[in-house]
């Protein structure tokens, strides 16, 4: 058994008889201990959210190993409880990227702000929102008691009243770009190299950008959210600490609008949706179809996809019955508040004696923000990077007590650091690309800002994407 497996008493579910604005429920929750939202904002699917707070026990783990959620999530560790969704309780949190290829030796460079590689908790108090059946519920440990219940209800009784409290959340200075236009280039360059010498097919590369900060992140993410709304966004507070606390004077937190898929999991089915080919949207409609339509043709576009759905058929065939994995629906195009996608689904039936977490750690970290080969491409990625990722390319999601899971791919992604001065903060985003060699370095490095624009509005900053 293991040692920091967590008992709990039978919960209590409660259905709303009010509907609470998510963002405004959010929003009335930002004092409570270890608030984690997985936030289905917008974009397909959009069933269900969650916001959760209080966790029964933390899990931290510089550098970690993310097997060590097997003990956390034992069916065990938390009573049943009639609750509506796929997440009945169990593990919040987020991986970062530096965890690796699980059972691979990897030598990736530090992350220069020291990210945990893991944060996350064991969870059994949280709001759950059905958007398709327009219902709420809260869940609530037994142990919490009458008091506790009825200030929740309260809460919620007040985020169906009014729109968010208006909070300030801003840049001090101004936002910096920490590698320049014309390295990035080079660096695709290099990468196209690697691929002429036959090293590799393909390889994602990013940069980030920097902010001096003031307020509350949470503010920066319900600003996020109002602009770039994405099926699986996602807000944690954390502490760098292995044993984080998570509350209001954390000294992290992660703030993603992600739209891009690493892991379902519903009975023994498995899924992952890799995400590659990226177009800008239009305001003109006609230019706007225009646009997905010259995505969809793309052949450099729909190889780079076929690159990244055989990576993660062979990620998924590691852990599937024997037969059961196929592709669907390749190329899908999907569009988001600030672009359109190509995307496709890689499903299997999991195989007898492989577990949910076996099937996480088989896709980690996403073939779609590696390349192919996986192993090589990252190699490639530290060689021209020069410094870790942190969350950015990590994930984040849940594992259900029953076996059930969603996990992101943390692109789209801030996260957020406290400064020693009170209120104030730093905070940081990647944007990137897959590189093969019909890429072309200008196209490319236009199309990490067009990935970044949204970010940067919902900090209060717009960049011309001309060139």
């Amino acid at each position: 058994m293991n040692p920091h497996l967590v008992r709990a008493p039978r919960r209590e579910v409660t259905r709303l008889a009010v509907r609470p604005d998510f963002a405004a429920l959010l929003a009335e929750l930002r004092e409570e201990a270890g608030l984690v939202a997985l936030d289905s904002a917008g974009g397909e699917p959009a069933r269900w959210s969650w916001i959760a707070f209080a966790p029964l026990e933390r899990v931290g783990a510089p550098p970690g190993d993310p097997a060590l959620l097997n003990g956390w999530v034992e069916q065990a560790a938390l009573a049943p409880a009639d609750v509506p969704g796929p997440f009945a309780g169990g593990f919040l949190g987020a991986l970062g990227y530096e965890l690796g290829v699980h059972g691979e030796r990897q030598d990736l460079p530090a992350d220069p702000w020291g990210s945990p590689s893991l944060v996350g908790g064991v969870y059994d108090s949280f709001f759950v929102f059905d958007h398709e059946q327009g219902e709420v519920h809260l869940v609530l440990g037994a142990g919490a008691g009458p008091e506790r219940r009825a200030a929740l209800l309260e809460a919620a009784e007040r985020a169906s009243s009014g729109p968010v409290p208006a909070r300030t959340f801003e840049g001090r200075g101004a936002l910096e770009r920490r590698v320049l236009p014309g390295t990035h280039r080079a660096r695709i360059e290099a990468a196209r190299e690697e691929i002429a010498a036959g090293e590799i097919y393909q390889a994602n590369l990013a940069h980030p950008f920097e902010l001096r900060t003031a307020g509350d992140p949470l503010d920066a993410y319900l600003a996020l959210r109002r602009i770039n709304a994405a099926p699986y966004m996602f807000f944690q507070r954390f502490d760098r600490a292995s044993r984080w606390s998570g509350g209001p004077r954390a000294d992290g937190a992660l703030l993603s609008a992600s739209p891009e898929l690493l892991l379902e999991v519903r009975g023994e089915r498995a899924r992952t949706r890799p995400i590659k080919g990226t177009a800008p949207r239009a305001s003109d409609a006609a230019m706007d179809a225009q646009l997905a339509r010259e995505l969809l043709e793309s052949s450099k576009d729909r190889a780079e996809l076929a690159m990244i759905v055989d990576l993660v058929r062979n990620d998924l065939g590691r852990v599937a019955a024997p037969g059961s994995v196929r592709a669907l629906g390749f190329p899908t195009l999907r569009s988001y508040p600030g672009v359109h996608h190509l995307m496709a689904d890689v499903e299997c039936r999991l195989a007898r004696g492989r577990s949910t977490l076996d099937a996480l750690l088989a896709l980690f970290p996403g073939g779609s923000i590696t390349g192919a080969p996986k192993l090589r491409s990252m190699e490639v990625i530290a060689e021209l990077e020069g410094e870790g990722r942190g969350f950015f390319t990590g994930s984040a999601g849940f594992l259900d007590l029953r076996g059930e899971a969603t996990f992101n791919i943390l692109i789209r992604t801030l996260e957020w650091r406290a400064d020693r001065e009170q209120g104030a903060g730093r905070l940081r985003f990647h944007v990137g690309g897959g590189i093969t060699w019909g890429s072309d370095p200008a196209a490319e490095e236009r199309e990490t800002l067009v990935k970044g624009a949204r970010l940067a509005r919902a900090l209060g900053f717009e960049w011309e994407l001309d060139g």
